[in-house]
C-alpha cells in the first residue's frame, strides 16, 4: 500500500507518518507534500497513490483544489482543525477526517475503513469536490439582518464574522454586528484566502483587521482585531505556520 502525505506544517506531518508505519510498517510513503502546488506538481509527474492523508487547509489554499485540478480515484483520509468544517458533504459521502490532534486510534481506524471500502470511493471525491465548488460561488457582497432590515454589504466593509451560540456575527470596519443566516463553514468558502483567514473554529477574518499579533502558550498565536472582539483570538499551534505566511511574516 502507497500513501502520500499533504500537510504543511512539519511536526504534523512527522507525527503522521510515524503512526502510519505504526499502523503497518509495510505501507511505503511515497511522498510528504506541504502545498497544494507541490502536490499538484507530484500528482502529475507519478503515479496515483493508493490513499491519501490530506490536511485541508494549506499555506496557498484548500487541498479540495487537487480534486478539480488531478484526475485522482484514491481514497483521501482528510485531517482538518475545524470540527464543523464540511463535515456534512463528508459524511453524505462517506469519507472520513480526522480531527487534530490526530488521534492514533481514530487514524487507525480510518486506515482499516479505507483499506476494507477502497473501491467503494472511486470517483466519489472529485464529484463532491466539484458539486461543492458550484455551491459555493464567490462574491463581492453580502446579505446581512439588523434588526428587522437586510442589509447588503460589500466585502471592504466586512472585518470579521465569528460564531457564538449558533449563531453567525458579522462585525463591519465600523464596530457594528449584524447577523448572517450562514454557518461560518459556509461562509468560509466564500470568503478565503488571500482576503480572508479562518484564525480558529469561531473567527474568519479579514486582512485588514488583523493589527497585530504574539506567540502564545505551546507555538500557538494570539491576534488583535480590529473592531476588537470581546475575548482573545487565538491561532493553534496546528494553524500558526498558515496564519504567519497569509499575514506576511
Amino acid at each position: 500500500m502507497t500513501i502520500i502525505i499533504i500537510e504543511d506544517e512539519r511536526p504534523a506531518a512527522e507525527r503522521l507518518a510515524a503512526m502510519v508505519r505504526e499502523f503497518d510498517p509495510d505501507i511505503r510513503i511515497a511522498a510528504v507534500l506541504r502545498s497544494v502546488k507541490e502536490a499538484q506538481a507530484w500528482l502529475s509527474s507519478h503515479p496515483a497513490p493508493d490513499c491519501l492523508l490530506a490536511d485541508i487547509q494549506l499555506s496557498d489554499g484548500l487541498s479540495l483544489e487537487l480534486f478539480r485540478t488531478q484526475h485522482i480515484t484514491a481514497p483521501v483520509i482528510f485531517t482538518t482543525a475545524y470540527d464543523e468544517y464540511l463535515m456534512k458533504a463528508f459524511a453524505f459521502n462517506s469519507i472520513d477526517y480526522l480531527l487534530k490532534p490526530i488521534d492514533r486510534e481514530k487514524l487507525f481506524r480510518a486506515l482499516t475503513k479505507y483499506l476494507n471500502l477502497r473501491e467503494h470511493f472511486t470517483g466519489n471525491i472529485a464529484a463532491m469536490s466539484e458539486q461543492w465548488g458550484r455551491q459555493q460561488p464567490v462574491t463581492d457582497r453580502l446579505v446581512v439582518k439588523k434588526g428587522t432590515d437586510y442589509i447588503v454589504l460589500k466585502n471592504e466593509q466586512i472585518a470579521y464574522f465569528y460564531s457564538e451560540h449558533k449563531i453567525t456575527f458579522l462585525i463591519d470596519t465600523n464596530g457594528v454586528r449584524y447577523i448572517v443566516d450562514k454557518p461560518l463553514a459556509e461562509l468560509e468558502h466564500s470568503y478565503t484566502l488571500p482576503a480572508f483567514f479562518r484564525i480558529n473554529r469561531k473567527y474568519l477574518a479579514a486582512y485588514p483587521a488583523v493589527v497585530r499579533f504574539r506567540p502564545y502558550d505551546k507555538g500557538k498565536v494570539i491576534v488583535e482585531l480590529k473592531p476588537a472582539p470581546a475575548d482573545e483570538v487565538i491561532v493553534s499551534q496546528e494553524n500558526a505556520a498558515a496564519f504567519k505566511q497569509w499575514i506576511g511574516k
